[in-house]
């Protein structure tokens, strides 16, 4: 591709197709905006993830075209989250339909049973969680959501605003 010493064309290869590659999501990400690699719904994972592996494959590629190919696709994903990003702003049934709802996994102090069954994180994974945000007792728990995401927040003090967990869902 660049030069014909295979050994040296390796090295070369792998040096400069990185740079670009790296320059070039750098690129497009300030042209996409800082929302690119947020973790607000399962979409953007996906999105982070296949550009990930897009981006180790312009770093590996033997050709332009192939290289120009993970750029082009790159870009393309980008660009296809910015657009479903703007669609769930402005449409509730989109956000509805590409969106997951955050569930409620604890409430004042008290584990929703069947919000873990419904959701299939197991009471270890929710203790634990408790631990790392420091609960001394489920008395402080005022409320522990599944995110949309896929994290887990704790939320616990002495009382809690309503308007935190709007939209929650609570399984029966």
């Amino acid at each position: 591709m660049f030069v014909e010493n295979i050994l040296t064309d390796f090295l070369l290869r792998s040096a400069v197709l990185s740079s670009i590659a790296i320059i070039w999501v750098i690129v497009v990400v300030r042209l996409v905006g800082l929302r690119t690699f947020s973790k607000m719904t399962a979409f953007d994972f996906v999105v982070t993830v296949a550009i990930g592996s897009l981006l180790a494959g312009a770093s590996q590629a033997t050709s332009w075209t192939s290289f120009g190919q993970s750029a082009l696709s790159i870009a393309t994903l980008l660009c296809v989250q910015y657009v479903v990003a703007r669609l769930r702003q402005s449409s509730e049934k989109f956000k509805a339909a590409v969106q997951n709802t955050p569930v409620m996994l604890m409430r004042d102090g008290d584990i929703l049973q069947s919000a873990l069954a419904a959701t299939r994180v197991s009471e270890d994974d929710l203790l634990a969680k408790l631990r790392e945000a420091n609960v001394l007792s489920f008395s402080q728990v005022r409320a522990v959501v599944l995110e949309t995401t896929g994290d887990i927040s704790v939320l616990h003090g002495d009382s809690l605003e309503t308007r935190l967990i709007v939209g929650v869902e609570v399984p029966s």
